[in-house]
Order: C-alpha cells, then structure tokens, then sequence
C-alpha cells in the first residue's frame, strides 16, 4: 500500500470508531505500531486534528470530514458485485433503490474506478425469487422496520393451514429461501416462517415495543445457547 493511501485508510478507521488504537490499526494496515505512531503524527502536522495519545487510543476531532465517496478500484468492483447480488434476492421496491443508489455512487467515482465498477464480469440474473416471496418480502421488511404487527395465512410443511398474528423481528435468507423470524402470539413463543408457504399476509395497524423475551437479542440467545449444547453432546 502506498503511503498516501495508507494515511488515508488511517483516517477513514478512525472516523468510523468511537476511540482506535494503534494496534487495532497496525493490524488492520500491516504494520508495525512505531509506524502508525509516525502516521498519525504526520497527520496532526497537516492540521488532521486526530486527538488522543499513544496507549490509549485516537480520535477524530469535530468539524473535519472527507469527501465521502472515495473509493478504490477494488472497493467500487464490491459495491457493484453487492449491489448486484441483492437486486436478486430482494423484492421490486427495494432492487430499484439499489439500483438508484449504485448509479449515484458510479456517477461520482473517478473514471478509473468507474471503468474497473462497471466491467465487473459478475452476474446474478433476476430469477432467483419465486413469485410469493417476491410479493411478500415488501410487506414484511417494511413491518419489521415499522414496528407493527402482521397477520399470516399460513401453510405448514404437510399444508395444514393456520393463521397467525406475530410480531415480525427480522427478515432471514439461507440461499435458498428467505424466512420471517417473529413472535408468534398464538403459540406465545419464537416462529420462522418460510416466505414460500405464506398464502396472505397484511400489515395491521396495531404497534408493538420490545418485551423481555419477545426480541430479536432474546431469539439469538436461544439459537447461540442451541447451538451450544449441540456442540457439547
């Protein structure tokens, strides 16, 4: 990495942190600590105003900021490569505003980077959804994001058909199907519900808050607890 780049990348880890050593970045850089040390102190002659000190950590000071939309060659290829993969596996709404967030984003890199971006030779062709995940996707994220309850008609693996009323908490995908992790009132305990076997589903005008025991950090300490014990047998 050449020099510049590299107190480039030193400003842009410390900006995204509330307090960074210099051993968190030596380890992010390859190098040695004496040299971010140096780094930084050149930094501060330029008028970077890094406050902090060695051995305790760095930060950087109020009303300074770069440009926003600096990328590299390889970092404008991952956006592209991201951008494209999601478009796939999410629903028409969603692909189009990622659509219109990656053409602002091509439209302000260098054209170098812009050039390398868009001859990406990496493709993911918009057939991956099935048709009732593809309609439902939306309505479930945006109740995730809202906050508000849903009502389900719902099938079973054999299916045996119910319907439900939960508390939607995050929307899952595990490459081949996407799912609904929520609170199901009707069983009082954690569900996930597979897109695919959701017949109807309707956003309800009724809100809910977190509850101890109903969140998503409670639903991934039972899995992380599960998957614990399953290990130890």
């Amino acid at each position: 990495m050449r020099r510049a780049d590299r107190l480039f990348q030193i400003v842009q880890l410390i900006r995204g942190r509330r307090l960074t050593t210099a051993a968190f970045l030596a380890g992010r850089l390859e190098v040695s600590e004496r040299t971010v040390y140096r780094d930084i102190a050149d930094l501060q002659r330029q008028g970077v105003p890094l406050e902090g000190e060695a051995g305790i950590g760095y930060r950087l000071g109020r009303g300074f900021d770069l440009p926003p939309l600096m990328f590299t060659q390889d970092e404008a290829r991952a956006l592209v490569a991201a951008a494209r993969l999601a478009q796939s596996w999410v629903d028409p709404a969603l692909g189009d505003n990622i659509d219109g967030a990656l053409g602002k984003i091509l439209s302000v890199l260098p054209p170098t980077a812009r050039a390398a971006a868009e001859s990406l030779a990496l493709y993911a062709p918009a057939i991956a959804l099935d048709d009732v995940t593809r309609v439902h996707l939306r309505t479930l994220r945006e109740a995730v994001q809202a906050r508000r309850k849903l009502w389900l008609d719902y099938r079973d693996e054999g299916g045996k058909p119910s319907e439900r009323q939960v508390r939607p908490l995050g929307c899952f995908y595990w490459g081949k199907v996407w799912t609904l992790a929520a609170w199901c009132e009707l069983r009082q305990d954690f569900r996930a519900f597979r897109m695919d076997r959701i017949r109807d589903a309707r956003m309800l005008e009724e809100g809910f808050r977190d509850e101890p025991g109903r969140t998503l950090a409670d639903l991934r300490r039972r899995i992380e607890a599960n998957c614990a014990d399953d290990r130890s047998i």
